[in-house]
């Protein structure tokens, strides 16, 4: 099973320490490290510039959905190919969307989503 976690941290130098902690600990056992992907942002403004409502529910769809062209996604979920192609293009830039046999698709099976908001 993949997974993905996406985060909101702004301890810049943790997340590099379990990075690197996560990468020897799969090179020495062999094993994938987990979860499979993490995409960290240091702050709520920046994850809302890549996971938008409306990029979220195309992540949301296209995960139930499974492959899909570009225009059968639009077509699903009634939105304009270009704005849908153009959030395709950047989710992929962020490897959260895939290509895949000419067809777009969630390379995860589980997308965490994870971040707290304490008090100073």
């Amino acid at each position: 099973m993949r997974e993905a976690l996406i985060q909101i941290r702004s301890d810049s130098e943790a997340v590099f320490n379990e990075a690197l902690h996560r990468a020897t600990r799969a090179m020495r056992t062999g094993e994938p490290s987990e979860p499979v992907a993490v995409f960290t942002f240091s702050s709520l403004a920046q994850l809302l510039t890549v996971i938008n409502p409306k990029r979220w529910e195309l992540i949301e769809h296209l995960q139930k959905l499974g492959p899909s062209s570009i225009r059968g996604l639009a077509r699903s979920i009634d939105r304009d190919v270009k704005r849908v192609h153009e959030d395709v293009s950047l989710l992929a830039e962020w490897a959260i969307i895939e290509h895949e046999d000419g067809k777009i698709c969630i390379p995860y099976d589980v997308i965490h989503a994870n971040f707290d908001l304490r008090a100073a």
